[in-house]
């Protein structure tokens, strides 16, 4: 029983990231399957999923790990060189596919891992200033 509810944990967690536009916390996914499963659970299912390329996390800028669903995991070389974004208004991350950093390292260096973050306003509260 415990597998079959793992699965529809899982399955209902996957569901949640096809929907959403934005990077979420554990908290945000909680909250909206909070009858599905426990809280471990969740953590759980984010970890297998960061560990097979399905999800990756984000760091925002107050420290809050988010998790927001790859669009490109089917490529060989799997990495997430892409920036962030995060609205100083809204509190939304999102992921910009498009933009990519660039950086200059020390020659004996090897870079593993990156953690691209802008911040500033989205285009929606960019909009609701106006």
């Amino acid at each position: 029983m415990k597998t079959t509810r793992n699965t529809t944990a899982k399955t209902a967690v996957l569901e949640i990231f096809g929907k959403s536009k934005t990077a979420l916390s554990h908290t945000e996914i909680y909250k909206q399957i909070e009858d599905v499963c426990d809280r471990v659970t969740i953590y759980r299912i984010l970890d297998r999923l960061v560990n097979d390329d399905i999800v990756h996390k984000i760091v925002d800028l107050d420290g809050t790990v988010k998790y927001a669903k790859c669009n490109h995991h089917a490529q060989r070389v799997h990495i997430h060189n892409h920036a962030h974004f995060s609205c100083e208004k809204c509190l939304e991350i999102t992921c910009l596919e498009n933009v990519k950093p660039s950086y200059i390292m020390p020659h004996n260096y090897k870079v593993n891992n990156i953690n691209f973050t802008l911040s500033g306003l989205c285009p929606n509260c960019l909009n609701s200033n106006i």
